[in-house]
Parts: structure tokens; C-alpha cells; sequence
């Protein structure tokens, strides 16, 4: 297990090379001057030429890049050019936000994923079936921008259940339950799409093993049907479906910029959009090194945990 693991972390350091070059290389080659942004319209070729300078930014791209890369192996991703604060710690508590918002999301795509699943296998041609395919059909339809509009218009302005926007009351925090009053229809909105997958994997993986010869035999040897869905038929289910949570992970880290925008959310996502707007380079490159080694962390976790559970996959 322990080669398994390493193997999968060397597969992974190119990854993440890749993904930093990508971006660096993007976002340099964007419109836009981050000195000109930093100093507004009003500033003077002199005091450009000066700023450039001290970013950095009049040195060849190589430079550059292998510069930042330096430093952020050390664990120092620079300072914020429209703030002057620490990235790192800007990052990461950007990223306390959006780790409360993906992981409410994952807990409901996944618990009412499965379910939904389940309860769509089992009763295959009946309304309750009907009733789950068409969830489904809404859910993966459409993207979480519009349907977090959509929840907004109908739950927090036709129907004033819901906070609109933010992540506390506009007077201040007024403990777990203001917080999460204002989680509800940004995580449902994140949940969507990955739950519908999920719901849609958990029913095709069912409906393939509930007519194998061990699930007609445990059946014939008089078990109840729930011991039998349970231990025989569910557990087996859940095999392709660990694999899929990985993805869905992916899903949630891309997806949550959009929903940050939507609900006015300050997580990471919403730092991101926010620094790409104001061509912050270094809080845009450690943002989004941060999501991709949470990325690759928690495929090579997803991948250990189905080898584990699979005997087929091989661990060497």
C-alpha cells in the first residue's frame, strides 16, 4: 500500500508543475498591466517603470516564474500587490470559508446522492423512480450560477426564508445557527450537480448488481431484503461511486467560484475572481496552487481508499 501511495505522489509532482506553469504563463499573457491596476490611470511612466521594478515584472518570464516557484517551495508565496498582505495567510483564510462551504456541499451530494440512488434502484418503473430520474435531469442541467439565482429569487425574495447573500447577518455574527441560515442555498446550490452524478452512478452500479448469482442467493437462503440490500448489494454498489467522489471533489473546488459570486460567499473562489479583476499575480498563483494540491491530495486519497475496498485494482 505504502509503494501504492508514493507512486501516486511522484505521478502527482509534474501535475502540479504543469498546472503552475499553465496559469503563470495565462495570466501574463492577459490584458492588463498590474502596475497600471496598482497605481491607477493617473500615474506616470516613471512611477510604472519603478513599480515594475520592484515586482519584478521587467525580468524575462523564466525569471519570473522560476523566482515564485523558489519561494513558494519554501512556503512563501509573496505579498498581495493591491494589499500589501501576506498571501499564505490570505489564502488560507479565504480558504476556512470555502472548506465550510464544500464540505456541507460533499455531506449533502453524497448522503442524499446515495439515497436517492438507492431508493431509485429498488423501486426501478415507479413514481418514486420517475420522481428521482427528473431530479436529476434538473440537476445536471443546470449550471450552479443560474440555479443559485433561481434559489435566491424564489427562497430569500419571494419567500424571505433564506438570507440572500454573506455569510453573516449584516449586524454582526450571531453564533452557528446565523451561520448556518446563510450556508443553506449556497451548498445546495454547489450539492446540485454532484449529487445528481452521484445518485445517478449509485442507482447504475445497484441495478447491475441486484441480478448477480450471490445477491439471488443470499435472497434464497431467506435473508431479509434490507440485510440483503445492506450487505450484499449496497456495499458492492459503493465501489465505483468512492472512485467518483474524487471527481466530484474536483467539481466542488471549480464550481465554488461561481457560487462565492453568486452569495457574495468570501471564500477562496471569491478571492480568485476578485484578484484576477484586479491582476493580483501572486494572491491569483497561490490560490490556485492551493486548490490544486488539495486536487491531487484528494484524488490520491480516493484512489487508496478504492484500492483498499477493490480487490481487482492492484496495489503495485
Amino acid at each position: 500500500m505504502l509503494v501504492f501511495v508514493v507512486r501516486r505522489i511522484v505521478y502527482a509532482i509534474p501535475v502540479l508543475l504543469g498546472v503552475t506553469i499553465v496559469v503563470f504563463a495565462m495570466m501574463h499573457l492577459a490584458p492588463g498591466d498590474p502596475a497600471q491596476a496598482m497605481l491607477g490611470p493617473m500615474a506616470t511612466p516613471e512611477n510604472l517603470a519603478r513599480i515594475r521594478h520592484e515586482l519584478g515584472l521587467d525580468q524575462p518570464l523564466y525569471v519570473q516564474y522560476t523566482t515564485w516557484l523558489g519561494h513558494a517551495l519554501q512556503g512563501d508565496l509573496g505579498e498581495s500587490i493591491q494589499g500589501s498582505s501576506d498571501v499564505r495567510g490570505e489564502v488560507l483564510h479565504r480558504f476556512k470559508a470555502s472548506l465550510l462551504l464544500g464540505g456541507a456541499s460533499f455531506v449533502i451530494a453524497v448522503t442524499v446522492g446515495v439515497a436517492a440512488g438507492v431508493v431509485s434502484a429498488l423501486r426501478r418503473g415507479s413514481k418514486s423512480d420517475r420522481v428521482v430520474m427528473i431530479g436529476m435531469m434538473a440537476g445536471i442541467s443546470m449550471p450552479p450560477f443560474y440555479l443559485g439565482m433561481l434559489l435566491m429569487v424564489v427562497f430569500a425574495f419571494k419567500l424571505p426564508v433564506f438570507p440572500m447573500d454573506g455569510m453573516y447577518d449584516v449586524h454582526g455574527y450571531a453564533g452557528i445557527g446565523d451561520l448556518a441560515h446563510h450556508l443553506v442555498l449556497p451548498a445546495v446550490t454547489l450539492a446540485a450537480a454532484p449529487l445528481t452524478v452521484i445518485a445517478r452512478m449509485t442507482r447504475s452500479s445497484m441495478l447491475e448488481i441486484v441480478n448477480e448469482d450471490y445477491v439471488r442467493t443470499a435472497r434464497a437462503k431467506g435473508l431479509s431484503e434490507r440485510i440483503v440490500v445492506s450487505r450484499h448489494v449496497l456495499k458492492n454498489a459503493l465501489i465505483p461511486v468512492i472512485h467518483l467522489l474524487g471527481l466530484q471533489i474536483g467539481f466542488l473546488l471549480s464550481a465554488t467560484a461561481l457560487v462565492e459570486v453568486v452569495f457574495s460567499w468570501p471564500g477562496l473562489g471569491q478571492l480568485i475572481v476578485d484578484s484576477v479583476l484586479a491582476r493580483d499575480l501572486p494572491l491569483i498563483q497561490g490560490g490556485v496552487l492551493l486548490i490544486s494540491v488539495i486536487y491531487v491530495f484528494v484524488n490520491i486519497v480516493t484512489d487508496s481508499v478504492h484500492a483498499m475496498v477493490d480487490p481487482r485494482v492492484s496495489l503495485h
